[in-house]
């Protein structure tokens, strides 16, 4: 009547993309991860009708980043920063001309050291679950409970070895700010060399907490109303809880606030450790309803109707890397365009007794710091880091339905096929929070300010600085910074003056808000062949469409396919097959186990028997339609006028993207990519007569996505064989060996039409650009151009590999 099990497993990883480091500056991160997984289930039958279950469960994660020792002294400046390690230096940034590396002009390609890094980032996460089942005639009854605690304690070095962000203009020449030139002087890696960074992050060593719980209860009941009819029905609640700091320290952007640091102008930070005040609500309505039905048709009760639909509720948003920013940390910048304030001789400028008189930092401080004081009077815009959506607590909800039939074909042999569908709504999409842009439409713009964004002087007017000519004679309060607040810099830009919070730019929008909405439709087909003459088998067909609205996952951070935000005042506008898209799947699986000899007496005849017996050849084969290409991003700096352009902080997620127009008539590609004639080093495969740009100050009218704009199908297939030896007589001791290969007919794939960087996107992958001109090496192979597919050191190739797996059971 009880049974008690319990389960263990632990995986140690040391390093697996980093081995050794050659050079202090090295970038390469010594890992050493951990993890845990433990579980306890007990079960009692308390009756022939019914049975308890109840399991505890305990998960640990240990993640620990940290770089190779450096003594910071030795490179001989005034001042060390928190953590013995080589300070960051990126190769690339945020704005244009930014980083030490310009493909164009050279410079030092790879970053120096790392920004974000943890003594331990720990994943700890205890889970109980329990039910109750009980049948009573036609009724098979199941209730039941689920409880998960998750929390992430986190010592962080994220900016504490101290971040340094190198620009064109320290080397360049100051009368270029706001010009409507075709380039400008200077190279960051000539500020490099000459010490003087254009910003500097720093940050303490914080040991903080995120955590959050779920809650669930729910009842079921499958009910045999006749030989025929079967119901299901049921009920699941569940209430989910947001990330918090234990303590309140983590910081949340208030955009209507008063900040006194700027007049009071709304936008303002506040700490749930002393706002009296929580972020967000969390949602208590989270009832998610099921039923369905299975009809068997027919008098052979060969053929079975089966539906259902059902509520869903997903989890709270993900974590995205969110703790290594929970610490404030702090910028400082330069006076002006091409002014020098800082240098790297002067080391770290919060260091007590630092030659600039700045206040060591300290933490938690929950005073008002944002915008910084970089020099006396002098506060350039600067955003907090976080923002908390007061609805981020509503977890995603789909609804979902199926209808199908299944058919016995043979006694071995099962068809069905369904029609499946879901609607999803409230999935986290920080890239539709259009307060954080902190921007305006161009309708807005024009009627608030008289600017009008089609006007090619109005256009040059908004990135110019206010102390320009241009600038005062249309707006002469404006000679005078301080009428936009106390400390605004004259350097700064037109639209940065109006924007709603000029002391901010913009303002990412962590763990919310739930704005996303998903569409899925499918035809589903699957043939099933039972175990028969030692062969199973199962082929799988899918034909679907998958569309989504903000984002499909519950985070926009660091997800492999990210959705595209074109016009974010214009919400529906958005709407956009997934990046994830694969709308023909074709899945086929068998297995086959060898047979012995069932006659003859012979010795030799028995030992073949045994030598060739019972082997078991499996293999998955999977195919399916190519990955979806994005279109190329707009060259006509429409968003970066209206100041929301991939520069600004909501958009270095990848949203923020206007994009060009296709040409009706003009092929896409210039080769197939299932061609197999596709050669690399000489073949430019995209079309760039295909697009044309948008007009200057109008949006793109392309779909980020387009369902004819696909790479090469890079098909997934692999192959096992194994075999279990019973080791005893009793064979309760078995020794399993089995060798699998994957990428088994080693076909070849070719990596897509390379990404590449554009000006002020933060290294933000926008999709090939029609206008990106053609590069050859010395030997006459590309190595750029619209449509180039990298090749170097055979990029993108998975060439058949194999492992062998052994294990003993006892």
């Amino acid at each position: 009547k009880n049974h008690l099990s319990w389960y263990f497993h632990q995986t140690h990883t040391v390093s697996p993309s980093a081995n050794g480091f050659t050079q202090p500056f090295s970038e390469a991160i010594s890992q050493n991860e951990m993890n845990y997984t433990t579980r306890v289930n007990y079960d009692r039958t308390i009756s022939p009708t019914t049975v308890l279950h109840v399991g505890l469960g305990y998960f640990q994660y240990n993640w620990p980043q940290v770089l190779h020792d450096f003594d910071q002294s030795k490179l001989g400046w005034a001042k060390n920063y928190y953590v013995n390690m080589f300070p960051n230096i990126p190769a690339t940034g945020g704005a244009v001309g930014a980083g030490i590396f310009n493909p164009g002009r050279g410079g030092f390609s790879s970053n120096m050291g790392f920004n974000l890094l943890d003594k331990y980032l720990i994943d700890i996460k205890p889970t109980a679950n329990t039910n109750l089942t009980w049948v009573k005639g036609n009724h098979s009854y199941k209730m039941g409970g689920e409880l998960i605690i998750e929390g992430f304690p986190t010592v962080s070095y994220s900016r504490s070895t101290g971040v340094y962000n190198f620009n064109a203009q320290q080397s360049g020449l100051p009368w270029e700010d706001g010009q409507p030139l075709n380039g400008t002087t200077g190279f960051g890696y000539a500020s490099f060399l000459l010490g003087y960074p254009n910003t500097i992050n720093a940050a303490l060593v914080t040991n903080v907490r995120l955590g959050n719980h779920s809650l669930a209860g729910y009842f079921q009941d499958s009910w045999k109303v006749t030989r025929k009819l079967t119901l299901e029905y049921g009920l699941r609640y569940d209430f989910v809880t947001l990330l918090k700091e234990q303590y309140g320290r983590m910081q949340s952007a208030d955009f209507k606030k008063p900040n006194p640091l700027v007049n009071n102008l709304p936008g303002s930070v506040i700490y749930e450790a002393t706002c009296n005040c929580s972020f967000n609500r969390n949602y208590p309505y989270a009832f998610g309803p099921r039923f369905a039905l299975a009809y068997q048709i027919g008098s052979d009760a060969k053929t079975v109707l089966r539906l259902g639909s059902g509520v869903i509720y997903g989890t709270a948003p993900n974590l995205g890397n969110l703790t290594r920013s929970v610490a404030d940390f702090y910028t400082l910048g330069v006076p002006g365009y091409g002014l020098n304030k800082y240098a790297l001789s002067d080391g770290n400028p919060f260091a007590e007794g630092n030659q600039f008189g700045n206040p060591p930092i300290f933490f938690p401080d929950f005073s008002q710091k944002y915008p910084y004081e970089i020099a006396p009077g002098l506060r350039p815009p600067q955003s907090p880091f976080i923002s908390i959506d007061r609805n981020a607590g509503r977890p995603p909800r789909q609804i979902h339905w199926s209808i199908g039939l299944q058919r016995e074909i043979m006694p071995n042999l099962m068809v069905e096929a369904a029609y499946v569908g879901n609607r999803g709504v409230w999935w986290t999409a920080p890239l539709l929070a259009k307060e954080n842009y902190n921007s305006f439409t161009p309708e807005s713009l024009k009627a608030t300010w008289g600017i009008d964004i089609t006007n090619a002087a109005d256009r040059a007017l908004l990135t110019l600085p206010i102390r320009s000519p241009q600038v005062i004679a249309r707006f002469p309060h404006l000679a005078n910074p301080s009428t936009v607040y106390a400390g605004f810099p004259s350097d700064q830009s037109l639209i940065q003056a109006l924007r709603p919070h000029p002391q901010w730019i913009g303002i990412p929008p962590f763990l919310g808000p739930p704005l996303g909405i998903t569409w899925y439709d499918s035809l589903q087909a699957k043939a099933t062949q039972r175990l028969s003459r030692s062969l199973s088998g199962q082929v799988a067909f899918t034909w679907q469409k998958e569309l989504v609205l903000g984002t499909g996952t519950d985070t926009s951070y660091q997800v492999p396919g990210n959705v595209i935000i074109n016009d974010v005042f214009d919400y529906k506008q958005n709407k956009q097959i997934s990046p994830f898209s694969r709308p023909l799947m074709l899945v086929v699986a068998f297995n086959y186990t060898t047979p012995g000899f069932k006659s003859g007496d012979g010795a030799a005849l028995k030992v073949l028997s045994s030598v060739i017996r019972d082997w078991t050849i499996g293999s998955v084969l999977r195919y399916q339609s190519g990955e979806v290409l994005r279109a190329p991003a707009s060259n006509n700096n429409l968003l970066r006028q209206l100041g929301r352009g991939p520069e600004n902080n909501p958009a270095l997620w990848s949203g923020g993207t206007t994009l060009f127009n296709r040409v009706p008539g003009e092929p896409l590609f210039l080769k197939d990519p299932n061609c197999h004639c596709i050669d690399p080093t000489k073949d430019l495969v995209l079309n760039p007569k295909a697009w044309v740009d948008a007009p200057p100050g109008q949006f793109g009218n392309s779909a980020p996505y387009l369902n004819d704009y696909r790479w090469q199908r890079q098909p997934a297939e692999s192959m096992s064989l194994g075999r279990s030896f019973s080791v005893n007589r009793e064979r309760n001791i078995k020794f399993e060996v089995r060798a699998e290969f994957y990428n088994v007919f080693n076909r070849l794939f070719l990596t897509s039409p390379e990404p590449i960087k554009l000006s002020g996107t933060a290294g933000i992958l926008t999709g090939a650009n029609p206008a990106a001109p053609k590069t050859q090496d010395f030997q006459g192979r590309l190595t750029a151009g619209y449509g180039f597919v990298n090749w170097v050191n055979g990029a993108g190739s998975q060439p058949r590999t194999g492992q062998v797996v052994a294990r003993v059971t006892f």
